[in-house]
C-alpha cells in the first residue's frame, strides 16, 4: 500500500505572502492543525502549524532573559526569535524544513517517518508539486483494514476507481471534506471521518454510489460537534 492509496487530496494550503491572521482563519474554518505553504509555482516551501502559533502565545507573557544571558546568546538567535514571534507574515513564521514523500512511498515508510520525527502529517508530492497529505488519521484508517497478512495491496482497478471517487467527492459541498478518509478494495468502498450532518453523509454516499465500478459503500461517519478541532 502506497501514499497515493490513503492520502487526502483535498489539501488546504496558502501562499507565503499571506498573513498569520489568514492562516488562523483557514485552520479554524477547515478544522486543520497545519497548512502547507506554497510558492507561486505550487511547490511546498514551508508549513505553518498550531505549534508555530502556540509558541507566539506562550512567549507573549514570558519573562525576558537576564541581561547576562542575553550577552552569551548569539545575536542572530535573538533576532530570528523576535521575527518569528512578532511578524504577521506567514513566510516569517512558518517552518521551512518540511519533510515530504512522493505518492509511491510505501505506507510503512510514512509511518516510520511520522514516528521518528514526531510529526502529525507529511505532504505528498508529484513532480515536486503538492497532490495530497498523509496524516495519522489516514494511517489509522489504513490500519483498520489490516489482517494477519498485513495491509492489503490495492489492485490497479481499485486505484483507478479511487481516482474517480476522489473526483466525485470533490463535487460534494461537504464543509469538512479534508476530514473524510476512504479506501477501496475489490470495488467495495469504506468511508470514515466527520461530517456536519446526516444530510452530508447521504450526499457522500450518493456521490460514491454513482461512480461506475463501485460495488457497495460502507459508511462510518461521525457527527462533528461545533467545537471539534480535528487536524490532518
Amino acid at each position: 500500500m502506497l501514499a497515493k492509496d490513503i492520502m487526502t487530496t483535498t489539501v488546504i494550503s496558502l501562499s507565503s505572502n499571506e498573513t498569520v491572521e489568514e492562516a488562523v482563519r483557514l485552520m479554524l474554518a477547515h478544522h486543520v492543525s497545519a497548512l502547507p505553504v506554497l510558492d507561486a509555482e505550487g511547490e511546498v516551501i514551508g508549513l505553518i502549524s498550531e505549534g508555530d502559533l502556540m509558541r507566539r502565545v506562550r512567549n507573549t507573557g514570558d519573562v525576558r532573559r537576564s541581561w547576562w544571558l542575553e550577552i552569551f546568546a548569539r545575536a542572530s538567535e535573538n533576532v530570528e526569535e523576535f521575527v518569528k514571534l512578532r511578524s504577521q507574515h506567514v513566510a516569517d513564521v512558518m517552518t521551512r524544513k518540511v519533510l515530504s514523500v512522493d505518492e509511491e512511498t510505501p505506507v510503512s515508510e510514512i509511518a516510520k517517518l511520522l514516528e521518528t520525527h514526531r510529526i502529525k502529517r507529511v505532504p505528498v508530492l508529484r513532480g515536486g508539486l503538492l497532490v495530497g497529505i498523509v496524516s495519522r488519521a489516514n494511517l489509522l484508517h489504513a490500519l483498520s483494514r489490516a489482517d494477519q497478512r498485513g495491509l492489503p495491496e490495492p489492485s490497479d482497478d481499485d486505484r483507478e476507481l479511487r481516482i474517480r471517487i476522489d473526483a466525485a467527492l470533490k463535487e460534494v459541498p461537504v464543509a469538512w471534506s479534508n476530514l473524510i478518509n476512504y479506501s477501496v478494495e475489490n470495488g467495495k468502498v469504506s468511508v470514515s471521518g466527520l461530517v456536519d450532518s446526516r444530510a452530508e453523509e447521504n450526499a457522500i454516499r450518493v456521490a460514491i454510489e454513482n461512480v461506475q465500478g463501485v460495488q457497495n459503500v460502507h459508511l462510518q461517519l461521525g457527527l462533528a460537534p461545533t467545537w471539534a478541532y480535528y487536524g490532518i
